[in-house]
């Protein structure tokens, strides 16, 4: 196993060091469900919730915060266990996020529980096929209907499209951007289709039309989407690094098992100086995406205020290390790593959308790069 000195750093408490407990015997005594995508993101759920490591994902109580050191171990404990085991836990907690962060009491009441306990799942609706990185280009409309409103647009690259309970969908409403739950089922939403990916997830284009949500749907003030979306993805970005590390962490891993047991020219690989020289760059990547991660995840929850720089520098070093990491595994493995269904072939298949979702790397250079101007002037 990978060090794991990095629990007794002080960016932890030991509430931080328990849970880290806690998903470890989880995920090993957990077995993957052998069935289809769509069925096994269910039944990984009403597990994470029997379990009660859902509880993680959402902030219920009044004056709560959702707690991001224990997402981002919750993320880095589950993806070095499977890629879909972090899948399902991660969605739970953005497709909620926003309610977490700006929902009324009622709408916490009735949608947080249930997805707290693995009864209910949810999805966060912002990308579209015109507008990705960039909010500015959203074209999903929002129209007054008496006290209501009607939705009408498209949203695509949503996970847990087609199996989530409820959506939170983000759409232009004449002033700004608003943001409304829309449950599964109603009238005028649908799934347009699914989009199969290089590492099976669930995920799906949506097509809303003339669908009618109450004005209760609306999470925060009606205008106020923009800071919904942006807030909620400043938490989980940081998670996403802790992901990305956590896929490390089975590379090397798996490395390390690897080259103690394959011989080459009379000698084990890891006799090799060679060898040496890439696991210890594997190491030293697999630290420093920690240290970046869990730094801005303990700056978040030290004083809840904005670590936009932080963020993104832990998502975009995390995964693009680790994207390094996992290719020396592949290179180490030789001809076996890229043998569909080897272990190391499945994580290069999962950390690459890592790269490119919740912010691709080069909108974080951007992010970054703009933080140090906005300070310099």
């Amino acid at each position: 196993m990978a060090d794991e000195s990095f629990l007794g750093w002080p960016f932890f408490d030991d509430r931080h060091r328990r849970l880290a407990r806690e998903l470890d015997a989880f995920a090993s005594a957990y077995v993957l469900p052998e069935a289809g995508v769509d069925e096994a993101c269910r039944e990984i759920v009403r597990a994470l919730g029997d379990a009660g490591l859902l509880k993680h994902c959402c902030a219920l109580e009044e004056g709560s915060r959702l707690d991001v050191r224990s997402l981002a171990l919750a993320r880095d404990r589950l993806a070095r266990s499977d890629g879909l085991l972090d899948f399902a836990f991660a969605m739970q907690g953005l497709g909620t996020g926003p309610i977490s962060l700006f929902g009324s009491a009622s709408q916490k009441h009735d949608y947080l529980p249930p997805v707290m306990a693995g009864q209910r799942i949810a999805a966060f609706a912002l990308s579209e096929p015109q507008a990705g990185s960039d909010l500015t280009m959203l074209e999903t409309a929002a129209r007054r209907d008496g006290p209501g409103w009607r939705l009408d647009g498209t949203k695509t690259w949503i996970s847990n499209g087609g199996i989530a309970d409820h959506y939170v969908v983000f759409a232009r409403d004449g002033i700004g951007l608003s943001a409304f739950i829309v449950d599964a089922g109603t009238p005028g939403l649908e799934v347009a289709e699914r989009i199969e990916t290089i590492a099976p997830h669930p995920l799906a284009t949506l097509r809303l039309t003339n669908c009618h949500v109450p004005r209760e749907a609306v999470v925060g003030a009606p205008g106020e989407g923009l800071k919904v979306a942006l807030a909620t993805l400043e938490v989980f970005r940081t998670t996403v690094g802790a992901a990305a590390l956590g896929l490390a962490r089975r590379a090397l891993d798996e490395a390390l098992a690897r080259t103690r047991t394959r011989r080459v020219s009379g000698h084990m690989l890891i006799e090799h100086q060679l060898t040496q020289g890439r696991l210890a760059d594997m190491a030293l990547a697999v630290d420093a995406a920690a240290l970046l991660v869990y730094r801005a995840a303990w700056a978040k929850d030290r004083s809840g205020a904005r670590v936009t720089r932080e963020a993104a520098m832990a998502k975009l070093f995390a995964t693009e290390a680790a994207q390094q990491v996992i290719d020396s595994a592949v290179q180490l493995f030789g001809g076996v790593g890229v043998v569909t269904g080897s272990s190391v072939e499945r994580l290069y298949r999962e950390i690459r959308a890592l790269r490119i979702y919740e912010g691709t790397s080069e909108i974080q250079k951007l992010v970054i790069a703009g933080s140090l101007i906005k300070e310099a002037a």
